[in-house]
């Protein structure tokens, strides 16, 4: 569990610390809208009304002692940038930034942020990426060049092993699980033999990748 101080309670804020709290870590949140913070209150560990551009403000919530400090300010950049400048001034450990344009993270950066997160490009290419292929049903982006897809078993697979189709050495892809009635299935084995209404979970090349997901 961590101690986690979010700052800015929008959308993405807010959904920010909601699953926070699913994963059990104690979340300090704080807006200066007084509405954002009622709207929290019933899922975060507690909150607080405030300016995070103050430094008194700044100064009195103790920031070297959360184990991350998330600035989610999406709609001010310069409250944004003033936040994140203080809050490294202050001591905090670790900072993640929200950014809408690149020009953003470059000065959020500069000023103390350790990671930047994009939420509406990240949203936007996952769903390009999802909706653009009938037999896509999640995808991960892990860098670059590879990626991780939930995709449909190929008809002709079942009844066959991961053996018997020779999986990485033909398709040169890695099998990291499989799902089967609502259920997953991590790491199946040489052995496991595929059933219908499988779906995989693949990681490879996007090349790669790219040739298996048109069989």
């Amino acid at each position: 569990m961590k101690s986690v101080l979010l700052i800015g309670l929008g959308r993405f804020g807010k959904h920010v610390a909601r699953k926070l709290t699913e994963l059990h870590h104690e979340v300090l949140a704080i807006d200066k809208d007084e509405e954002r913070v009622d709207a929290v209150l019933p899922f975060v560990t507690s909150a607080q009304i405030g300016d995070a551009t103050n430094e008194q403000f700044i100064a009195s919530l103790g920031v070297r002692n959360f184990d991350l400090c998330i600035v989610a300010i999406g709609d001010n950049f310069q409250s944004s940038l003033e936040t994140t400048a203080l809050l490294k001034d202050y001591g905090a450990p670790l900072i993640v930034a929200r950014a809408n344009r690149d020009v953003h993270a470059k000065f959020l950066l500069r000023n103390g942020a350790d990671h930047i997160v994009y939420p509406e490009r990240q949203v936007a290419s996952w769903a390009a990426v999802r909706f653009s292929a009938d037999n896509i049903f999640d995808y991960i982006q892990l860098t670059n060049d590879y990626s991780i897809y939930e995709t449909p078993l190929p008809s002709d697979w079942v009844g066959k092993t991961i053996i018997d189709l020779r999986v990485r050495q033909v398709h040169k892809i890695n099998i990291l699980a499989v799902k089967y009635q609502g259920r997953l299935e991590p790491l199946p084995g040489p052995e496991h033999m595929f059933r219908e209404e499988e779906t995989l979970l693949v990681m490879g090349s996007n090349k790669d990748l790219a040739k298996f997901l048109r069989l």
